[in-house]
């Protein structure tokens, strides 16, 4: 694995109650760092994560729920494929509502990934492939804004109502785009309560981290419009309004 370059303090300015994770996709296991050794969902090992003093890897006979399909590392039972567990634990109505996610759901090419690494920011040694932090509605308001900053892109948010982990790792990881979705929509980490509902969930995909770093850094944090009554920011807005509308009409004048 690659050594941690970034700097990634600027997220710490965020306050989140959680450390935010950084995940390592691997073909090979990885060495001088220790198995979880303890079955559990991928999600699960994200809360896991949080509250590690240092970093661990998964196999795929750590994980005991979907994870390890979505990432290549374990095939898809043919009852689940068919929609049959969905509709068993009644979140369908029929099997075919359930199966027909199956066509679209993102999942790595089998054999590719072998083990997986999770680490908490503040143990991070190595250059993660995802950056994953669950944020409250405030904290989550500022990465996207961070997001747009530059580029004033579309903000975009995938996710079906099972088989969350797949939208949360392998979809940004192979796509390069920023997921994020809120907490207690997804039947598996709502039915393991892995995170309190009502959170933003952010999975950053490694080409986007530099780019939310340096943003980050520029940005303010805490709009003065945010701050400011109501009353107030609207008659600042008016004043700004007025101020441009009347240099506008100065300009076109002069033509």
């Amino acid at each position: 694995m690659e050594p941690l370059k970034q700097d990634l303090s600027v997220f710490n300015q965020l306050n989140l109650a959680n450390e935010p994770i950084g995940v390592k996709f691997l073909y090979r296991k990885p060495e001088g760092i220790k198995r979880i050794g303890k079955p559990m969902a991928i999600c699960e090992m994200l809360r896991e994560a949080q509250s590690s003093d240092a970093p661990f890897y998964i196999t795929a006979e750590d994980e005991d729920c979907f994870g390890a399909v979505t990432l290549g590392m374990k095939e898809m039972p043919p009852f689940a494929e068919a929609g049959e567990l969905g509709y068993e634990l009644d979140i369908f109505g029929e099997p075919r509502a359930n199966g027909r996610l199956y066509n679209y759901l993102p999942k790595m090419q089998r054999g590719v990934i072998n083990a997986v690494v999770l680490s908490p920011m503040n143990k991070l040694t190595f250059e993660p492939d995802l950056l994953i932090l669950n944020a409250t509605i405030s904290q989550a308001e500022i990465v996207l804004r961070a997001m747009d900053y530059l580029s004033g892109g579309l903000r975009e948010s995938k996710t079906t109502g099972v088989f969350g982990c797949s939208w949360l790792f392998t979809y940004p990881f192979q796509t390069g785009k920023i997921n994020y979705t809120v907490t207690g929509l997804a039947f598996g980490m709502k039915a393991k309560k892995v995170f309190p509902e009502g959170q933003i969930l952010f999975s950053i995909p490694y080409d986007w981290i530099p780019i939310l770093i340096h943003n980050m850094n520029e940005m303010v944090f805490e709009l003065p419009s945010y701050q400011e009554s109501v009353e107030a920011f609207k008659e600042r807005e008016s004043r700004i309004i007025r101020k441009l509308t009347e240099e506008a009409n100065a300009t076109n004048a002069g033509k």
